[in-house]
This record gives C-alpha cells, structure tokens and sequence, in this order.
C-alpha cells in the first residue's frame, strides 16, 4: 500500500516508497551479486555508490541493502527488522532526503543543515547494538554547501556505519566525494523485469503500453500507467518511425497534443523517445559506414540543435509547443535530406 503521507518530494500517488518495498529485487543481477560478495566477506565500507538513470530501482537496492546489513548485524529477526524499516522506526537507520517546507511542498535541494542534523543524529544515536545505515536519496539534490558537509561526513566517518549514496549523474558530484565512496553502477531492467515490477503494484492493468514507454524505469512506467494508450505519445512514436514521409500538419498536431493532454504531463515521455530516436539515427549512421559520412555529420547536428532548443524552453521558460515544433522541424528535416523514404530510422 502506498504510503497517504507525503514523504518524498517527487512521491507518486499509489506508489510505495523505495523503503516500503519488501519485495524481492528484480534484475541488478550485476550489483546485487557484488553487493553480496562485500556482505559475505565482512567488510563493509564506509560508502557505496548506487547510480544509475533515474527511476531504475537504486533506491529500492539501498533500503533492500540496508535491511540486509541491519539483521546481519543486529540482534533482531528480520521480520522485525522490515517491520521497523517500513514504519520509519529502525533505530540504526537513517534518510537523508529534500526536506518538507513547512507542510507547503519541499525544499528544492538537500541544505547543509539537513547534512549535519543527519551527521549529529548518527553520532548521538546508539539505539540498538548493529551496524548503522544511512541512505542519501539522492546525493545529485546536495547544493554545494551540503555536498562539501558531505564529503568532510565520508572522511571522516562515524564507526560502524555505512553510507548508501544514490546518484542520477555521478559524474556531476564532486570527484572526492565519488573517491571515497564503493562505486557500483546500475542499468536500466529488461522490458519483461518493468513488466514484473509494474504488475506487483498494478497487478490485472493493461501494462504494455507503460512498459514500452518506461524504457528500462520503473518509475516511469507508473507515470505511464496514468496516460492514455492511443494518445499523443502513441502518434509520436508512429511519426518518428518516418518522419521524414508525414506532412508537416502531422507533427504540429502531435506538439499541439502534447502540451494539452494530462496538463503536459507527456512532453517528459515525449522528451525520451525523441532523444532515443536522435541516439538510433546517430548509431545507424555511424554502422553505415563512410558512404554515410553526411547523415552522421547530420545527426550530430540535429543532435546539438535539439538539446539546445530544450535547454533554452527550461532556462528562459520559452513555450514547450514552439520547442517541440522546432525540433520535429529539424528531425523531418533531417529525415528528409539523409534517409530514404523506405529506410527505417
């Protein structure tokens, strides 16, 4: 059941919280068997980097990990454990997340005072004898402040703890935060491992069109799950199949859709299968070989000219419709030049 208290600023409605999922978890085949090879060896670090694309389970593998290391370590059964997890109530663990504004939203960043507030409780608390867990959910919301209380945190670390930092874009954090920290790397799942994931939530909804849309995140497949399967986004994905063919009419109304249906809530999924389609061409392209020098100089192009377009709607808050006609301009442009009418791109 989904938690009906608001304790993560992007909570989805009906969805549980990474701390609440007692399920197995699927796929990480890679990370999990790493994970227990440091378990089995009894050598815990004192930080482990979990990242990875948003939305992949990170989160769900730390509080998994961390309910591990509290009944190893501990003196409680592990029913015990998860039942004290999920209520919030486990001593020796800890979350450090964006934090409530005085019940009207959060916070947009992790501030440094929540860093030193979570280090004094972990040096103040010895609740239960076992080792202590704090999740950083997630590390990429630290303002520069809090991720330099951070880093002095991991250099000089409580004993018997460990920290599970989640990270979206670890190449963005500090290099000396990323250096103290055990790093394991996390992939999207499997089409069929989203489908799994999805059902234990959802169990007898249409989940197909979610699962295609999800590309290998859960988290987006639950977003999914609240939009239209013949809408918009299907219309897209018909369109970039050969978009160089259309007329121009077809993708202005795609762009007219997707800003008025589910009040915008598309143009994100929109944003995705528009990159996954520039990243296809580039790739195809590039496999052609030197006969196609011109369409992967193109595709480059086209490539840069729409993370640019993007870029400019968010930073100078421009109209989402005149961005996405710009850039199904550019890609039918592209299309047109480079690929023939009967290629697949």
């Amino acid at each position: 059941m989904a938690d009906p208290v608001i304790r993560e600023a992007d909570q989805l409605d009906g969805v549980m919280l990474p701390e609440h999922n007692l399920a197995p978890v699927l796929g990480h085949g890679a990370a999990r068997a790493q994970l227990d090879e440091i378990i089995a060896a009894g050598r815990l670090p004192g930080a482990i980097m979990l990242s990875g694309p948003q939305g992949i389970g990170k989160a769900t593998l730390a509080f998994a990990l961390a309910r591990r290391i509290l009944t190893l370590t501990g003196d409680e059964e592990a029913h015990r454990v998860d039942e004290q997890v999920v209520a919030g109530a486990h001593p020796n663990l800890f979350t450090l997340r964006r934090q409530p504004r005085d019940g009207k939203g959060f916070y947009t960043v992790i501030r440094v005072d929540d860093v030193r507030e979570l280090r004094e409780s972990i040096r103040m608390t010895r609740g239960r004898a076992g080792h202590r867990v704090a999740v950083v959910d997630a590390m990429d919301d630290c303002n520069a402040s809090a991720a330099n209380a951070m880093l002095k945190t991991l250099e000089e670390p409580p004993p018997e703890t460990t920290f599970l930092l989640v990270s979206h874009r670890p190449g963005l954090l500090l290099p000396t935060i990323r250096s103290r920290c055990l790093h394991i790397p996390m992939r999207p799942l499997s089409d069929a491992e989203v489908g799994e994931v999805l059902a234990g939530q959802r169990p007898g909804e249409g989940l197909d069109h979610a699962v295609a849309l999800a590309e290998g995140r859960p988290r987006r497949g639950f977003e999914a799950l609240a939009l239209a399967e013949e809408g918009a986004l299907a219309a897209l994905r018909r369109w970039l199949s050969a978009p160089g063919m259309a007329p121009a009419a077809t993708h202005l109304a795609i762009a007219d859709a997707l800003v008025m249906e589910s009040g915008g809530a598309e143009t994100g999924f929109a944003r995705d299968m528009i990159d996954g389609w520039l990243v296809a061409e580039a790739r195809a392209a590039a496999i052609a070989g030197l006969g196609a020098r011109g369409r992967l100089a193109s595709a480059n192009e086209l490539w840069d000219k729409a993370h640019l377009l993007f870029a400019d709607q968010e930073s100078l808050n421009l109209d989402a419709r005149q961005t996405l006609v710009a850039v199904f301009d550019a890609i039918r442009s592209h299309a047109k030049k480079t690929v023939s009418a009967t290629e697949p791109t």
